[in-house]
């Protein structure tokens, strides 16, 4: 198994034929100079890069790490972006001409990941359009989207969640290189902030969540973004189930399962992005302000 830091460097050499500078290196892995130095000599001796070339054994030596699936969750009503949800699924609102989970799976398709499905529920046979541009989607019926919450998309799909990321199909996604081809660990993506009144992750010092909760200081402000590695995966299968199974359990939403309910089972890290990076459109005033066509 190779460390986070040697995984880092091999990811930013895997598209690349050539030796780069280990100072660009450093810069666009977030690193010392220093650390990049080690890291390659590291490298080098498991045989993985040759001059600062990634190999073949390289490439192989990141396959346990390679995104298999993006999972999307799109089966509610958006009641909250009444009256334009009235005809039209959330995730498929157009935002200055572009339906909101088309940014996501664009970046996805980009990523070159394999296989994409489709949690639906509201207006199902309104996702089929989506078919004409990504046929390769496959789509999961929802039957219980109107009377639980979102996890009950999360028990349609939690024979999917190994080496998965699962996305919420209303984020508006600014920066498609947020969704890359591997990943190293189960995380979230979140913005670190002084202050908000929203769902939020307080974390350790090395960056894992340890508790979710609505509002807080010096915490990251989260968004639904999240990738599952393969024995996290395997573990949400029951654990989803479970919670969903209790009393109350149709009420939760999917992320308290690994975060709250079975937190000791899980050590999910914070992968940080800023609000330039991607949005949530939570209200029809804020979908106004972003796209003035709405606006009469």
């Amino acid at each position: 198994m190779i460390t986070k830091k040697q995984f880092d460097v091999l990811v930013y050499l895997s598209d690349k034929h050539e030796s780069h500078p280990q100072r660009e290196i450093a810069t666009e892995t977030k690193m010392s100079v220093g650390t990049v130095n080690k890291c390659i000599a590291e490298l080098t001796n498991m045989g993985y890069l040759n001059d600062g070339v990634i190999t073949p054994a390289g490439l192989d030596a990141l396959e346990p790490y390679r995104v298999k699936r993006a999972v999307f969750i799109a089966a509610g009503f958006g009641s909250r972006m009444v009256p334009v949800t009235l005809n039209t699924p959330k995730p498929l609102i157009r935002v200055n001409g572009k339906r909101i989970i088309t940014t996501l799976l664009d970046a996805v398709v980009a990523a070159g990941i394999p296989e994409i499905y489709i949690v639906r529920g509201y207006l199902a046979e309104q996702f089929d359009q989506l078919l004409y541009d990504y046929p390769m989607i496959k789509f999961i019926e929802n039957p219980q989207y109107n009377e639980a919450n979102n996890i009950s998309s999360a028990v349609c799909a939690s024979y999917l969640l190994k080496n998965a990321y699962v996305l919420e199909g209303d984020l508006f996604l600014y920066n498609p290189k947020l969704i890359t081809k591997y990943q190293y660990c189960s995380n979230y993506l979140a913005v670190p902030v002084d202050k908000t009144d929203d769902w939020c992750f307080e974390t350790n010092d090395s960056g894992v969540i340890r508790k979710l909760l609505v509002g807080g200081v010096n915490c990251h402000h989260m968004f639904g973004i999240s990738y599952w590695d393969e024995a996290d995966g395997a573990r949400l299968v029951g654990h989803i189930k479970q919670v969903f199974q209790a009393p109350g359990g149709k009420e939760r939403y999917w992320d308290q399962v690994a975060l709250e309910y079975f937190k000791d089972d899980y050590k999910v890290h914070v992968r940080e992005c800023s609000f330039d990076d991607i949005i949530e459109i939570d209200t029809y005033n804020e979908l106004k302000a972003l796209d003035k066509t709405y606006d009469v």
